[in-house]
């Protein structure tokens, strides 16, 4: 992100625990600093601090940060925040005279080319303040055809970024998007399994009383070549997507994906928009079915599994199949 700032000709002072990154940074052209206090001093004021941190360690990061602050200063916490932790930092700060922006971003590793999406929270006069900052981290009008129907100037939304709202509203909306993406990739990520599996009725299958029997096996007699369907989707599919180039490339360098375990992490946002959603009263079965996958792939549903072969042993004496 700094070295996207820095092409539109933004100078930025780097500072990270890891002295080889603020190295690199320097060698790109930015003013490096080895701590907080140091980055402070060689910023001019106001100073706007971009914060990029993982939600866990955002208070301890903070509070290291606003004793080299001043009055007038803004911090921009662009990482994955609960958006109620905005609203109470964004409070307590302006005590001190600091404001505070949540900057929801989308863009990953590839957002240095691409340009970032950002959804911001933030007081009207601040947003505006920082808005040639956002400008140059967006994709720009010219990433995506104009909507039929929208006329004149474009909008900050069609260059890629939007002021969402006071505090809180921007993570509130990128935490949304967050819980969006869950579901969009577990819908790939099941579609592709059945492709994978649609030569199943050529296989040997156990005919025992734990088995479900395959009653119609010349009906899965095919050899779907993955990593094409994934490829000719690509192409004038309504399912394609970023997501779906991102899978195509991924099924390309390993078409088993044997270098992945499959236990997906979430890092908060889909547990935080499916409470959004109990509180507003919204069914999300979708969302909710993608996050509880994810839990279910860390091996979470273990025991609750083990449960269900202990009761089928009680009631039945059906003795549990081995892997």
């Amino acid at each position: 992100m700094a070295r996207r700032v820095m092409s539109q000709g933004h100078q930025c002072v780097a500072q990270d625990p890891n002295p080889d990154a603020v190295a690199k940074m320097v060698a790109a052209g930015a003013v490096g600093a080895a701590t907080l206090q140091e980055m402070a001093s060689k910023m001019d004021r106001p100073r706007a601090v971009w914060m990029m941190v993982p939600a866990a360690i955002v208070d301890k990061v903070l509070a290291d940060l606003i004793a080299h602050l001043d009055p007038g200063d803004i911090i921009i916490d662009g990482g994955n925040s609960y958006y109620r932790d905005d609203m109470a930092r964004a409070s307590k700060l302006k005590d001190a005279g600091i404001h505070y922006v949540d900057c929801g971003t989308s863009g990953g590793i590839a957002g240095q080319d691409r340009g970032y999406c950002l959804m911001v929270g933030a007081e009207q006069e601040i947003f505006d303040h920082l808005t040639p900052i956002f400008k140059a981290l967006a994709p720009g009008f010219d990433a995506a055809s104009r909507t039929p129907g929208r006329t004149g100037e474009a909008s900050n939304a069609e260059n890629g970024f939007l002021h969402c709202g006071p505090n809180g509203a921007g993570h509130f909306v990128k935490m949304v998007h967050n819980g969006i993406e869950y579901g969009m990739m577990a819908a790939f990520a099941e579609g592709f399994n059945i492709l994978k599996h649609a030569n199943i009725g050529q296989q040997q299958h156990a005919a025992d009383a734990e088995t479900a029997p395959m009653r119609e096996p010349q009906y899965y007699q095919f050899d779907i070549d993955v990593p094409q369907v994934a490829e000719v989707w690509r192409r004038g599919s309504v399912v394609g997507s970023w997501l779906l180039d991102l899978t195509a490339k991924a099924l390309v360098a390993d078409p088993q994906l044997s270098t992945f375990g499959g236990r997906v992490s979430d890092s908060g946002e889909g547990r935080w928009t499916i409470q959004a959603a109990i509180d507003e009263g919204v069914p999300t079965q979708v969302l909710s079915a993608a996050l509880y996958d994810r839990f279910s792939s860390r091996g979470e549903a273990t025991f609750a599994n083990q449960i269900l072969s202990a009761m089928r042993a009680e009631f039945g004496g059906h003795a549990e199949k081995k892997a």
